[in-house]
């Protein structure tokens, strides 16, 4: 049985971050991450929407404060001004990228629910970003094939990011393809998936987690043998695997 000192040690560390996506095995070390290098320099605006998505019941769709400030990063060093966002929810991320783009800069964001992302469209408008994003309610795939039919949307975009349904990954991913330009780059969102990638098939899952998991074994199985992109996977938030195409 753990001492009153111990299990009060082990509170302290844990995340304080509600929602919080990490595969760093102490929670000590992500929370110094947090509030040495994120929260110091988290803009008002994406605080407030991150404590206004941390209220939402499914918070746990968000994504992680040190993956917002990574793709604002992102965003700034590759120029990127023409974008797309497949999976938006609340609009954190969205807001990361509209913060980072220049002032004629453009988000194509695609969401199946308005609901959520209207909880976050008041913070977005006050950070005086919301004329840089065209937001479509319903599925994104329909919207892809009507781009993809047009050549000239062909090589259009400087970024994507998809944080969505992970079945879908590789039907994006074939259509995507076609939009991003040569040396622009894709974001998949959760391709380590809570970790599951390297767990047995049998081990205890949410239903969830086991339910996409396959999904995503499938997909960065099929991205590493895809010969139009250079890809490089990072364990931030719950992974994301960036793949600049390369012809």
């Amino acid at each position: 049985m753990a001492s009153n000192g111990e299990e009060k040690k082990n509170q302290e560390s844990r995340h304080h971050e509600i929602g919080h996506k990490s595969l760093l095995q102490s929670d000590a070390l992500y929370q110094y991450i947090l509030e040495t290098s994120v929260y110091p320099k988290e803009s008002e605006p994406m605080k407030e929407l991150r404590e206004i998505t941390a209220k939402h019941p499914w918070n746990i769709m968000t994504t992680s404060a040190d993956e917002g400030q990574f793709l604002n990063m992102l965003i700034k060093l590759i120029n990127a001004k023409n974008t797309m966002e497949i999976g938006v929810y609340t609009g954190y991320s969205l807001l990361a990228t509209a913060l980072a783009l220049p002032h004629d800069g453009k988000i194509l964001a695609m969401d199946i629910n308005r609901e959520n992302y209207e909880l976050g469209l008041p913070v977005i408008e006050k950070a005086g970003v919301a004329h840089k994003i065209d937001f479509r309610e319903g599925p994104a795939l329909p919207v892809l094939d009507q781009l993809v039919q047009d050549a000239k949307n062909h090589g259009s975009f400087d970024f994507i990011f998809v944080d969505a349904d992970k079945d879908n990954y590789l039907n994006y991913h074939k259509r995507l393809i076609d939009l991003i330009k040569v040396g622009g780059v894709i974001g998949y969102d959760n391709t380590l998936w809570n970790g599951s990638v390297v767990a047995p098939a049998d081990a205890p899952m949410r239903k969830y987690v086991k339910y996409y998991r396959d999904f995503v074994l499938e997909f960065n199985k099929a991205i590493a043998a895809e010969p139009r992109v250079e890809i490089c996977q990072l364990p931030v938030g719950d992974g994301i695997t960036l793949c600049r195409r390369i012809k």
